[in-house]
């Protein structure tokens, strides 16, 4: 079915919870914790972006998740991955790994720096299905992979090198440059979400800053671009 109305809504960066202890600084694009705004629930299959900054030395201690998949990714930094399924992993610049909490998992991370902070987002998708095993990949993708243009760096179905996610959704990354413009059709039954990781970038006509986020309905051409440099997640979701 066709959708009827076209929106690009803008949540501003401002519009964010934010969260501030002595090792962590945390931005949270739709309620997590303390921050609760019945508006910012969620979009579709996306529920969690947390922009997080830890300083060096310092991390999340082992805690628990079930019937989530998390994709973390990294924009500075290295983060140190451990979990209960026996994985022990560092977590660099471009890096896209998931974790399918399922029935049940537990990990940690920790900045891999003693001095360095780690600057990281971590993203939560409601999974298609209840109930699946536990899982954990990681994939590299190389600025050069991402530069000028969409690299898929999560699908359902894994395709192109990306990271398998147990929802339909498909996500890709960017690094643009001034200059660089970049399109997208979205098909008509179909949503869209843009995540500016960092810098800042243009959605068609819209000039956007790091931490907004546009919420996509009903247009099916997107012209991403922008006048400086920066990063961008486009998340395309059933």
């Amino acid at each position: 079915m066709s959708q009827n109305t076209k929106t690009l809504l803008v949540h501003d960066s401002n519009s964010r919870g934010h969260s501030r202890i002595n090792w962590l600084d945390s931005y949270h694009t739709f309620s997590f914790g303390s921050f609760y705004n019945p508006n910012q629930m969620g979009f579709r299959s996306l529920r969690v972006i947390n922009d997080d900054t830890v300083i060096g030395g310092a991390g999340f201690g082992t805690h628990g998740h079930r019937d989530m998949e998390i994709l973390t990714y990294v924009l500075s930094g290295a983060l140190e991955h451990k979990d209960s399924l026996g994985t022990g992993s560092v977590i660099l610049p471009g890096d896209a790994q998931i974790m399918s909490a399922g029935t049940g998992i537990t990990h940690s991370e920790y900045n891999h720096s003693k001095t360095e902070p780690v600057h990281f987002l971590q993203i939560w998708i409601l999974p298609n299905k209840q109930g699946l095993s536990p899982r954990y990949d990681q994939k590299a993708f190389s600025v050069e992979e991402k530069r000028g243009q969409l690299r898929l760096i999560a699908a359902k179905d894994g395709r192109d090198g990306a990271v398998t996610i147990h929802q339909d959704v498909d996500i890709y990354a960017s690094v643009l440059e001034n200059g660089d413009v970049v399109n997208y059709h979205v098909n008509s039954d179909r949503y869209a979400w843009l995540h500016v990781a960092q810098g800042f970038a243009t959605l068609n006509g819209k000039e956007l800053k790091a931490g907004d986020g546009v919420q996509i309905s009903g247009e099916e051409t997107l012209e991403i671009s922008t006048n400086s440099s920066g990063e961008v997640l486009l998340f395309d979701l059933g």
